[in-house]
C-alpha cells in the first residue's frame, strides 16, 4: 500500500466531514469550561453544519459550482480529440458475487459506462488510468479494462497502472499518450472531479476536452432532499475544493 496514499487519506479524513465537525463539536464542549457561551455556540454550529451537509440540498451548495465549471459534452466527434482517457474512481474489493474479484466502485462504473459510449461514437483509442493505492495485487486499470471488454464490449488500447492519485493519473498517462503521438484527449471522469482532473492533465501539456458524467446536482428536487441522510457527497465535493485550493497554492505565480 502506498505510504503517500495513506498520508493523503489521513489528512483528508481529518479535514473533511464528518470527523472535522465532530472534532469541532468536541472542541466546543472542552472550551465550555472556560467560555461557556462561546464553547456552546461552537458545538451547536458544528452540529448544525453536520446536519445541513447530510442533506442533498446542503451538499449541492458545494457540488453545483463544481459541476457548472465543465458543462456536458455536446459532440464527441466534433471535439477533435485523438484518444479517450478514463480515470479510476476506486473499487470494491473481494466482491463475492464476482468470485472474489475486485470490481469498480459505483462512481468508477459510471465513468466506464460513459467512456464506452464515447468510444462507440468516435472509434477513438481508449486509455484507462489507475494503480494500486490500496495495495491490491491487480491495478485499477486492469480491472477497468476487464469491465470495458467483458461488460461493454469496448477495447482498451493502453493501461496506465502506476498512479495513486489524480496528479499521477495525469503525469503517467501523458507519457503513454505522447509516445503514441496523442496531443488532444477526451477526459472522462465525474463532473465533481472534472475541474481538478482537467487542471492536472493540462499541466502535462495535453489539450483536454472535458467529457464529464454524473451531474448529480441536476436531479429533480424532492422533499427527501431536505432530510439528513448521508455525508458522502458533501465530503466528496469538499475534497475537490480542497484539492483545487492546493493546486492553486502550488502553481500560483508569486509575482502576480
Amino acid at each position: 500500500m502506498s505510504i503517500s496514499w495513506m498520508i493523503n487519506a489521513t489528512i483528508s479524513t481529518l479535514l473533511l466531514p464528518p470527523l472535522n465537525l465532530i472534532l469541532l463539536c468536541a472542541l466546543g464542549l472542552w472550551l465550555r469550561r472556560r467560555w461557556p457561551r462561546g464553547g456552546l455556540t461552537l458545538s451547536v454550529a458544528a452540529l448544525i453544519m453536520l446536519t445541513v451537509l447530510s442533506t442533498r440540498m446542503g451538499a449541492s451548495l458545494f457540488i453545483h459550482p463544481l459541476e457548472k465549471m465543465n458543462p456536458p459534452l455536446l459532440s464527441a466527434k466534433a471535439a477533435g480529440a485523438q484518444a479517450i482517457v478514463v480515470l479510476g474512481g476506486g473499487r470494491i474489493s473481494n466482491a463475492p458475487e464476482y468470485g472474489g474479484q475486485n470490481i469498480p466502485s459505483a462512481i468508477a462504473l459510471q465513468r466506464l459506462r460513459y467512456a464506452a459510449k464515447l468510444q462507440r461514437e468516435t472509434g477513438l483509442p481508449l486509455l484507462v488510468s489507475g494503480g494500486r493505492p490500496d495495495g491490491a495485487s491487480e491495478s485499477e486499470a486492469a480491472g477497468m479494462a476487464r469491465v470495458l471488454r467483458d461488460d461493454f464490449s469496448v477495447p482498451v488500447k493502453w493501461q496506465e497502472d502506476m498512479s495513486n492519485n489524480t496528479a499521477e493519473n495525469a503525469q503517467f498517462s501523458s507519457r503513454v499518450l505522447r509516445a503514441a503521438g496523442v496531443q488532444r484527449i477526451l477526459l472522462v471522469t465525474d463532473a465533481i472531479h472534472m475541474q481538478r482532473a482537467k487542471i492536472a492533465f493540462q499541466q502535462t501539456g495535453l489539450q483536454v476536452v472535458p467529457a464529464a458524467t454524473l451531474f448529480t446536482s441536476a436531479a429533480r428536487i424532492t422533499p427527501a432532499d431536505f432530510l439528513p441522510t448521508s455525508l458522502h457527497m458533501a465530503s466528496y465535493a469538499l475534497h475537490e475544493w480542497l484539492g483545487l485550493a492546493w493546486y492553486w497554492l502550488r502553481h500560483r505565480n508569486p509575482t502576480s
